[in-house]
């Protein structure tokens, strides 16, 4: 049996997971290649015009191993903590794809609850149904797709003499070295440290979020605002810069939120979608460094 994975979206995250359990079952992954032009205009074509850049992004993994697989997961995150959930669009994510790319094979849906254990491990039984009937291998796999899981973690933390930056954002767009235009080797290049919210404790993060009037519904969202206050407000970082898919309300919100916490802090806004220049994404991140360093002397 030959399971597709697609490398898009919250692969990033939770792969160790996916790949460990289906593996363990005795499947075959195939897995997409990491993102290019190929994809992101297989992508583009085949998606709506309204739909952000990672949902393009993730049509085009898709559509690149649909033929080489016997059934492929598209995974329906709902929530990865209780009472907090992902963008909107991953809740109708399967339909998207099933309906706007032609010859698809079979697929796995079922949502995802990654916080609960009792949801995670229904999911596993449903979506392991498919590649076996031996309800107690299914179970052993999934036990060690959550250990391995557990063992797996993501998050970048260089602290630099020169100076440091706090880069944030969906993790779909801070981790995909094509969607970002290769930002953190860019940094690196200019000797800029670089922190990512996962490497802000949760005490942290909960310290200023909890100040805001209602606690924000979305996970990744409110990781941000947390870790963006909490290294603004402690100047543990010299500026913040945020990658941000053009169109997306969720980071609309949470961007005016940083900005209204940290008045006077030097953040940038990188918005991204299929139309952005590697030529002019460089040339604003070298004026923001050039400006950190000019206000550090």
């Amino acid at each position: 049996m030959k399971v597709g994975i697609p490398r898009g979206l919250l692969y990033c995250k939770y792969n160790i997971f996916f790949h460990s359990f289906f593996e363990e079952l005795g499947a075959e992954i195939i897995t997409s290649p990491k993102t290019n032009k190929n994809i992101l205009n297989s992508g583009v074509k085949l998606s709506v015009d309204e739909a952000c850049l990672p949902i393009k992004i993730f049509h085009g993994h898709v559509s690149s191993i649909k033929d080489e697989c016997d059934i492929i997961l598209l995974p329906r995150i709902m929530q990865i903590e209780k009472n907090k959930f992902i963008c909107p669009k991953f809740c109708g994510l399967p339909e998207m794809v099933i309906n706007n790319i032609p010859n698809m094979p079979r697929t796995i849906t079922y949502p995802i609850y990654y916080h609960s254990k009792y949801s995670l491990k229904s999911w596993a039984l449903k979506a392991g149904l498919n590649i076996t009937k031996n309800i107690p291998k299914i179970f052993r796999a999934y036990n060690i797709a959550i250990k391995n899981q557990e063992n797996y973690d993501t998050g970048i933390n260089i602290v630099s003499s020169n100076l440091n930056i706090a880069l944030l954002g969906h993790p779909y767009n801070v981790y995909d070295n094509y969607v970002n235009m290769n930002i953190v080797n860019i940094l690196k290049n200019l000797n800029i440290g670089i922190i990512t919210e996962e490497f802000v404790s949760e005490d942290d993060k909960n310290k200023y979020v909890k100040e805001l009037f209602k606690n924000p519904f979305w996970s990744f969202a409110k990781n941000s605002y947390g870790a963006a206050a909490y290294l603004g407000s402690e100047h543990k970082v010299d500026g913040i810069i945020y990658i941000s898919s053009f169109g997306c309300g969720i980071d609309s919100i949470i961007i005016d939120l940083i900005k209204n916490k940290l008045r006077d802090f030097p953040i940038l806004i990188l918005k991204i979608d299929e139309q952005t220049g590697e030529a002019g994404f460089h040339t604003r991140i070298e004026a923001f460094t050039d400006m950190l360093e000019r206000k550090c002397i």
